[in-house]
């Protein structure tokens, strides 16, 4: 496994590596202006006395004339130690040389230029003009060296320097590590205090905050959960323990012990509902998807629905009006499932002789909406948005037990969300309306 990059180090040597090259250029820079410069000197002061050494010339008229000429040129380099001159008659008669230096220079700049011979225009005095440059050549290196020692001490600053900002930057990012650490299940809704942080951090501490409102809720929720789950096996096995433990306490007879079997089978039956709905449920959670297959008529599948429950509606002494229609591809089981988990929701809870009535209607988003409707008891606001919740009963007074296990709405909830759809609750004015919208996938009829 790769070991996770250290941003202190990264940022420094990133700092230096840039530091040096800016410097090093500013440097160089420097340092070529400064040799230029010297350069430019230098071609100057021999141009200069150049121009000396042709006014000396001139002023004498015959060979006569020559030690006149030594003597004042001898005049002329004391003092000027790094010059050093040669003069000829053509190329072969020395007329004059500058007395060598004990030690050849390492660094000469020459210019060699003639001069109109003043006893005879027929010949040219060839003249070489030395300059020792060492000096200047030295100061360069020096130069040079001390740039590139300044350029190495300020990305070393600079570096130390970022290392040293990069810390105290982190100093919030670890208070916000050891806020986190400090978490635990029963305070994992405490959302990190984000006040001292850096702006470029807000955002990080928000979504995290929103992370965590959202691992709260759904642990409490796993936590109701269980605890439901728990409260509704408990019932039938303690009755299915009851019952056993009471058929076996004394002698009876055949038909008695069917009986009790009997009884303990409707409640295994239950109890194999209630397995079977949390699976469900379990699975669609996990993102299972419905399994879309054409469906001509929506209408026809929820007569069918209605059908199933004629005997539950007349019992209530009610019925069931079917309106609209459309068509698709949806998992028919999985929508059958969802209708008859409303209409039975609806039959408990709608008035004796009304009307249920189950709507099949297009909605703005271009999906379809089917939901039942019946007139009964309002649902009070502050039950409606858990309406949807597993276990969750509006009234416990109204739980009917016995059938209902409070899987239902659950269940339709989760249809819906496999088909890419929510669930939707209304109740006022004595009419209470609960469905879902779903999206239509193929072509709609």
């Amino acid at each position: 496994m790769r070991n996770p990059r250290s941003l202190g180090r990264w940022l420094s040597w990133w700092l230096a590596v840039q530091t040096f090259i800016g410097l090093g250029f500013v440097c160089a820079v420097v340092y070529v202006a400064t040799s230029l410069n010297f350069s430019a000197r230098q071609a100057e002061e021999l141009r200069h006395k150049q121009d000396v050494i042709r006014h000396l010339v001139r002023e004498i008229a015959t060979p006569e004339d020559l030690p006149s000429l030594r003597h004042k040129l001898d005049d002329f380099f004391i003092g000027h130690a790094d010059l050093k001159l040669r003069l000829t008659e053509d190329t072969e008669t020395l007329l004059y040389m500058t007395p060598p230096a004990p030690e050849p220079p390492a660094n000469l700049r020459r210019v060699k230029f003639e001069i109109p011979s003043p006893w005879s225009g027929a010949v040219v005095l060839r003249a070489e003009l030395a300059l020792d440059s060492s000096s200047d050549a030295q100061l360069l290196r020096q130069l040079a060296w001390t740039l590139l020692a300044s350029a190495l001490a300020g990305a070393v600053l600079v570096s130390a320097g970022g290392a040293w900002l990069v810390r105290r930057a982190l100093l919030p990012v670890r208070d916000l590590a050891r806020q986190a650490a400090a978490l635990s299940p029963e305070n994992v809704g405490q959302p990190l205090d984000g006040a001292a942080q850096a702006e470029e951090l807000q955002p990080l501490v928000t979504h995290f905050n929103a992370l965590l409102a959202r691992l709260d809720g759904a642990y409490q929720q796993l936590e109701g959960f269980n605890a439901d789950v728990a409260h509704e096996l408990r019932t039938p096995l303690a009755t299915l323990i009851g019952e056993t433990e009471l058929a076996l306490s004394r002698e009876r007879g055949i038909s008695e012990l069917l009986d009790v079997l009997g009884s303990n089978l409707e409640d295994l039956h239950r109890l194999a509902g209630l397995v079977n709905d949390m699976l469900f449920l379990s699975k669609a959670d996990r993102g299972e998807r419905a399994r879309r297959t054409p469906v001509g008529s929506l209408a026809a599948l929820a007569a069918e629905v209605v059908e199933f429950h004629d005997a539950a509606l007349q019992e209530a002494g009610v019925s069931v009006r079917v309106r609209g229609d459309s068509g698709g591809a949806f998992d028919a089981a999985l929508l059958r499932r969802a209708v008859s988990n409303l209409l039975a929701n609806a039959t408990r809870f709608a008035e004796c002789g009304s009307t249920i009535e189950l709507d099949i209607e297009p909605d703005k988003s271009g999906g379809v909406r089917l939901s039942v409707s019946n007139v009964g008891p309002v649902i009070p606001a502050e039950h409606l948005p858990r309406l949807f919740d597993r276990f969750y009963r509006a009234d416990r007074a109204r739980e009917h037990g016995d059938t209902n296990h409070g899987l239902g709405l659950a269940i339709v909830a989760a249809i819906a969300r496999m088909h890419e759809g929510t669930p939707f609750v209304r109740s006022t004015g004595g009419t209470t309306t609960v469905g879902f919208s779903i999206s239509v996938a193929g072509e709609r009829h």
